[in-house]
């Protein structure tokens, strides 16, 4: 038995997805990231952006470009999704209908941007199902939600209690311009975001329902892209302090180090190994480690670091890896 199947019920963890959500719209940049992701193994998601990265008359076409990269041999992994226009916009259906048709056997997952509430994230998967229902992939295509309007904020503990939905984004940039200037630039900035308290706000609460709900918060963009001193403060704060598992990035340049700012350090992941390895030893009865009390619940969290280790590529011992993750499952 591994510590997944001993110490965890079938439905009681959220997705294991990777921990960097990398956006991008343009063809030559949607073609590299698939290059990165192919050099860097799935450490990462690629997401290619039908709504910002459409010229404005040209979103067929983008659509069927976006669905012929997700099919190609350079989508190596299947860790390829798409982003479509929001539930109200004209191109919507003609998105979700040419991803779902084309390229609904390989797709990773579909994000849905601007619901303004459950409602609007109700009809968008069910809009979701019903193409896969006429193509017939013969699977359930996961589908992620964008939070960065007031009322979706309202509703963000209903909509991660959507059984169709697999993660939370939080939409910074479009949830401070929807406060009509009431909430200054600098909040849209790599340290204001985590300063003004109706951000801070936000940010929580995204967290938190998706934690109640077993769904995966994604964490916003840093728009200073070069600053990758600035990316590595941001995303260490949202994966330590603010119960983030996943962060979005915009320039290649960042994947690396979000990457490895929501990696567990060499020493978590050593001591999460030598605490398990007890645990497994004695059954999953309570045990002690320099003179520390262990039990179920502290086994849960060491093995979590173990999982984020694993998704982020650390290097973990062979016999590890062999007995607790090439092992498979039944």
């Amino acid at each position: 038995m591994t510590p997944r199947e001993a110490l965890f019920d079938a439905d009681d963890h959220a997705p294991a997805l990777p921990v960097c959500d990398h956006y991008s719209g343009v063809e030559a940049r949607m073609r590299k990231s698939l290059e990165l992701q192919g050099e860097l193994g799935p450490v990462f998601d690629v997401t290619l952006d039908c709504e910002d990265g459409a010229p404005v008359g040209g979103e067929a076409e983008h659509a069927h470009l976006c669905a012929e990269l997700i099919m190609s041999a350079a989508n190596r992994f299947g860790r390829v999704g798409a982003r479509v226009h929001p539930i109200d916009h004209p191109a919507f259906e003609a998105d979700v209908d040419t991803l779902v048709r084309r390229a609904g056997s390989r797709l990773a997952y579909l994000m849905v941007p601007k619901p303004r509430g459950l409602a609007d994230v109700g009809r968008a998967c069910d809009e979701i199902d019903h193409f896969i229902r006429i193509h017939g992939h013969g699977r359930s295509i996961p589908v992620h939600v964008l939070v960065e309007t007031h009322g979706a904020l309202q509703e963000v503990g209903a909509i991660a209690a959507h059984p169709r939905i697999e993660s939370l984004s939080f939409g910074l940039m479009d949830f401070v311009s929807a406060h009509r200037g009431a909430i200054p630039a600098s909040a849209m900035g790599a340290q204001g975001q985590f300063s003004h308290p109706l951000v801070v706000r936000a940010k929580l609460e995204i967290a938190a329902a998706c934690h109640a709900f077993a769904k995966t918060p994604s964490h916003c963009v840093v728009t200073e892209f070069k600053d990758l001193r600035a990316l590595n403060a941001a995303a260490t704060r949202a994966a330590r302090e603010f119960g983030y598992t996943r962060m979005w990035s915009i320039h290649p340049d960042q994947v690396r180090t979000i990457v490895d700012a929501f990696a567990p350090t060499a020493a978590e992941t050593d001591l999460a190994i030598e605490i398990i390895r007890s645990a497994q030893a004695a059954h999953w009865a309570p045990t002690r480690h320099r003179d520390t009390l262990h039990d179920r619940a502290s086994y849960r969290y060491f093995w979590q670091v173990l999982e984020r280790a694993h998704r982020t590529g650390q290097p973990l011992p062979a016999e590890v890896r062999q007995a607790w993750f090439d092992t498979p499952v039944g």
